[in-house]
């Protein structure tokens, strides 16, 4: 898939998506390169949305012009719009490839509020993505200084780094290892393999980092959330596992209360493509 610095950020009108459109554009406007494309699905809660409207598809157009000219007044950023009527789940991934965005935005009000904005259908639209997808709650957009990599033995984290680097680069980040402490010796041995990997290749890119390491054996993701946000941190990564032949990543719970953290903090959400590698762009 060609890349064309694109970020796509679906919106339903919603304060959360309003505060999503507010990343890309400060991301967007940060980086000089990027530009942002705004998204909506038209389907029976656009309808609700809009009451006694003659024409639904001018008041969705209306809309969308309406948030561009809001920001583009504070921002210098290019901006476009697309909408069209169908299925979110099928259409979000559609519109990604077509425009060739290189990740995808998403505003939640946490797992509750997702399902809700998105349907039954809401996981999906996460775990079938090809590009990276930022979730974001309510949270206003602080920059991305300090990124966590969780480190455990279910996750795969030296795919992050590829990333992480290029993230490093490009927002003068410092990465921050947060490697989980298990009573399991083999798994233990792992994830001390794993992180000693994404240390050397860190050092071979000059990539500023740390190692952190969890408060006791068997850390819960709330030590991990309660971690983050001790140390500010501005985002966590974390890396999708495939399902076997399919198109779609797993999401476990250790995946999704992470994603819907009650610090808000930023959660970039990786699925890894074939072959095992990552042709992704920050």
């Amino acid at each position: 898939m060609k890349l064309n610095n694109i970020i796509l950020v679906p919106t339903d009108f919603s304060e959360v998506c309003h505060n999503a459109i507010d990343h890309a554009v400060k991301i967007a406007e940060s980086q000089k390169d990027l530009r942002v494309c705004i998204y909506h699905v038209i389907d029976k809660n656009t309808q609700a949305y809009f009451k006694d409207v003659q024409s639904l598809n001018q008041a969705v157009e209306d809309k969308l012009r309406g948030l561009i000219n809001e920001f583009q007044l504070k921002h210098e950023v290019e901006m476009e719009y697309a909408y069209e009527e169908g299925n979110i789940f099928e259409l979000i991934h559609q519109k990604a490839k077509e425009i060739g965005a290189n990740y995808i935005i998403l505003g939640t009000h946490g797992k509750k509020g997702w399902q809700h904005l998105f349907g039954s259908y809401a996981l999906k639209v996460l775990t079938k993505a090809q590009v990276p997808t930022l979730i974001i709650q309510n949270r206003k957009f602080m920059g991305y200084k300090n990124v966590l990599i969780p480190v455990n033995s279910f996750t795969e984290a030296r795919k992050k780094v590829g990333i992480a680097c290029r993230m490093a680069k490009r927002y003068g980040s410092k990465m921050h290892i947060y490697k989980e402490i298990v009573s399991d010796q083999d798994e233990m041995n792992r994830i001390n393999i794993i992180t000693a990997q994404i240390a050397e290749e860190f050092r071979k890119e000059k990539v500023p980092f740390d190692i952190e390491i969890s408060e006791g054996k068997n850390d819960s993701v709330k030590g991990l959330i309660y971690h983050a946000a001790a140390k500010d941190i501005d985002l966590i990564m974390i890396l999708t596992e495939p399902q076997i032949g399919t198109s779609y990543f797993n999401l476990g719970p250790w995946n999704e209360k992470i994603m819907f953290n009650e610090a808000q903090i930023p959660v970039l959400c990786i699925n890894p493509v074939e072959h095992s590698k990552i042709f992704f762009s920050m």
